[in-house]
């Protein structure tokens, strides 16, 4: 299986996505998925400029080989790039290699361990009543597990919250589901960390009061609190049962979740803006996390990704992998895959792609019961409909940030 011809596909449908599409010299394809939010066309010319022209002629048998390859032979390693550049050649080495097989991915990965993953959707509302619709809205979809986002008193527009999206540069998609707004420049968003502290607890604490005490829910702080604030909010939570509190703190600084760990027993999930094991060495070794949140895009592939999970399981460390809706159908496709497959699996994110994506990427896996299932069709059980994909060409679009209220930038 000689990689003949290599791709890379830029489309926009419901946001800007980057597939990379491998054929080999007896016909077989592999997509993967190589998009970077809000910096797309930095992974399209590394992978144009440098990674294609070393593909064509290397045997698609070799996955282990060809990541080594790529990592190890550029010499600058890591980084947001580098690794979703990675991650896209590795997914569609995968592809091939079950398709050459005629399984799907997860058979070969060693089976499924489970009969399908358990997944949390995205409630969120400006104010308690809109909150508990969007609660009811998700239960009424089958999710039996629910992320808990709200809007703050004087706060106009905040990450994650769906209703908001006239304040913050509009547009078709849902804001949560696509808060990159298109544009020549990001839009301004604000924060204030004391008032969110405020109200957070009490958020909680209705929609325990209405929903009760079963359902999974959890938290999404989004790397906006210092490591006393994210120890505070912990605490404060826990009467609450979270499931967990996502990015509570920038975790650059991994000595700051010893801070956190040490004041709250409310579970914590870290990781969807890291980009290889290294960057949750310490942070699993240490015990200072209970949920591993990258992202087989941007942690270099199936490859990568489950060594760094089956390192996780030897702490009793779960996977909790991102999975938005800037993960294209075949990065959530490989996760899904992987997550079907691995003993320590968690919870898997899902965020369901509008119609115009679905259209471009045709797909495979089930949704039912609050469960995901890849499908087995073989290889990752998504293919490109490239007339699709041409009808919807590139737009830049940038992430939001935020100022305080004395004008400093703060992490979005």
């Amino acid at each position: 299986m000689i990689i003949d011809k290599a791709d890379v596909i830029v489309t926009s449908p419901d946001r800007n996505f980057v597939t990379l599409k491998l054929t080999t010299d007896d016909g077989l394809t592999g997509l993967g998925d190589a998009t970077l939010n809000g910096r797309e066309l930095a992974v399209v010319a590394y992978l144009r400029d440098h990674v294609v022209p070393l593909l064509i002629g290397a045997d698609a048998s070799r996955i282990e080989d060809t990541w080594q390859f790529l990592y190890r032979s550029a010499y600058w390693r890591r980084g947001p790039v580098t690794m979703a550049a990675i991650a896209a050649v590795d997914m569609a080495l995968w592809d091939i290699k079950g398709k050459a097989a005629g399984m799907p991915v997860y058979q070969l990965l060693g089976g499924a361990s489970r009969t399908g993953l358990l997944a949390y959707g995205h409630a969120s509302g400006v104010d308690l009543p809109s909150l508990f619709d969007s609660v009811n809205e998700h239960l009424e979809k089958g999710f039996r597990a629910i992320r808990i986002q709200s809007g703050i008193p004087g706060l106009h527009a905040i990450y994650g919250i769906a209703s908001q999206s006239s304040f913050a540069g509009g547009g078709e998609a849902r804001y949560d589901h696509e808060p990159a707004r298109r544009g020549a420049r990001p839009v301004e968003e604000d924060w204030d960390t004391r008032a969110y502290l405020t109200h957070l607890p009490g958020v909680f604490e209705a929609v325990r009061n209405e929903f009760g005490p079963d359902i999974p829910l959890l938290h999404d702080g989004h790397h906006r609190m210092t490591p006393i604030q994210a120890a505070r909010l912990g605490k404060a939570l826990e009467p609450y049962d979270l499931f967990w509190l996502e990015d509570c703190t920038p975790a650059e600084n991994q000595e700051a979740l010893r801070l956190v760990r040490q004041h709250t027993t409310t579970p914590l999930a870290i990781g969807e803006v890291f980009n290889t094991v290294w960057d949750f060495k310490d942070l699993i070794r240490d015990q200072l996390i209970d949920y591993v949140r990258g992202a087989v895009t941007h942690m270099g592939g199936i490859t990568a990704l489950k060594k760094t999970l089956d390192y996780a399981a030897m702490y009793q460390i779960k996977s909790g992998m991102h999975g938005p809706t800037d993960i294209s159908p075949v990065g959530m496709a490989a996760a899904m895959h992987l997550g079907l497959a691995i003993h320590n699996f968690g919870i898997q994110e899902y965020m369901q792609h509008g119609p115009k994506t679905d259209q471009v990427f045709e797909q495979s896996f089930t949704w039912r019961d609050g469960m995901l299932h890849p499908g087995d069709q073989p290889g990752l059980g998504v293919e490109l409909n490239l007339d699709e994909a041409g009808k919807y060409p590139y737009e830049r679009a940038y992430l939001p940030y935020n100022r305080l209220k004395d004008g400093t930038v703060h992490d979005w």
